[in-house]
């Protein structure tokens, strides 16, 4: 009598998307991720803005002039872009599709409306959005980053509140509590990890 087993699905790369408002703690998760070495391919983003002490090219983004940000759009090279705080930011389109024909998983860390650009371009992508317990206590971590002038920090504020009205456009939301860093970022692992256990599978194609 012939075999009537069914074979598992082969697991597939994930394009992972962290987003969420200003202040949240985006770049805090993904250090954290990264510490932990997780089997992930990281996205390093483009931006025309300066770089902040510490920040090295390349690592925490690459660092290019507008000039060359304006080729990279003319040549079709980047995933999403968007004008952000006056600063242009993109994800390079050939290091994601490289990373997920090497097999791993691909995280990426972008705003909100860049968000919700992947989702048009890869309906298969996994959206997670990352905030706090309550709109005070964002405004709090905005005001004690003491990043910008005061009208600055208006305007991330005002936008960041815009952000929390598109959470349902998400698959998931994660909260990423005061001092909780790690209960975040096991979080996260968990809902990757689910993922690559959901039938059918999500066939990531760029």
């Amino acid at each position: 009598m012939e075999s009537q087993f069914i074979s598992p699905p082969k697991p597939q790369p994930l394009l992972i998307v962290i987003s969420g408002p200003s202040g949240v703690g985006k770049d805090t998760v993904i250090q954290r991720m990264k510490e932990r070495r997780l089997e992930f391919h990281f996205v390093v983003t483009a931006t025309t803005r300066p770089p902040r002490p510490g920040e090295r090219n390349g690592v925490d983004y690459f660092f290019v002039s507008r000039e060359e940000f304006a080729r990279m759009i003319e040549e079709g090279e980047l995933l999403e872009y968007a004008i952000v705080y006056n600063d242009y930011k993109g994800i390079p389109k050939q290091q994601v599709r490289e990373a997920l024909a090497s097999g791993k998983d691909v995280v990426m860390r972008i705003d909100v409306q860049g968000a919700a650009t992947v989702r048009k371009i890869c309906p298969e992508a996994v959206l997670i959005f990352l905030t706090t317990e309550t709109e005070e206590e964002l405004v709090e971590r905005l005001k004690k980053r003491k990043t910008e002038a005061p009208e600055g920090l208006r305007l991330r504020i005002a936008t960041a509140r815009q952000e929390l009205k598109r959470m349902n456009e998400f698959d998931y939301v994660v909260v990423n509590r005061e001092d909780q860093l790690e209960e975040t970022v096991d979080t996260i692992i968990a809902i990757i990890q689910a993922e690559h256990h959901r039938i059918p599978h999500r066939k990531v194609t760029l």
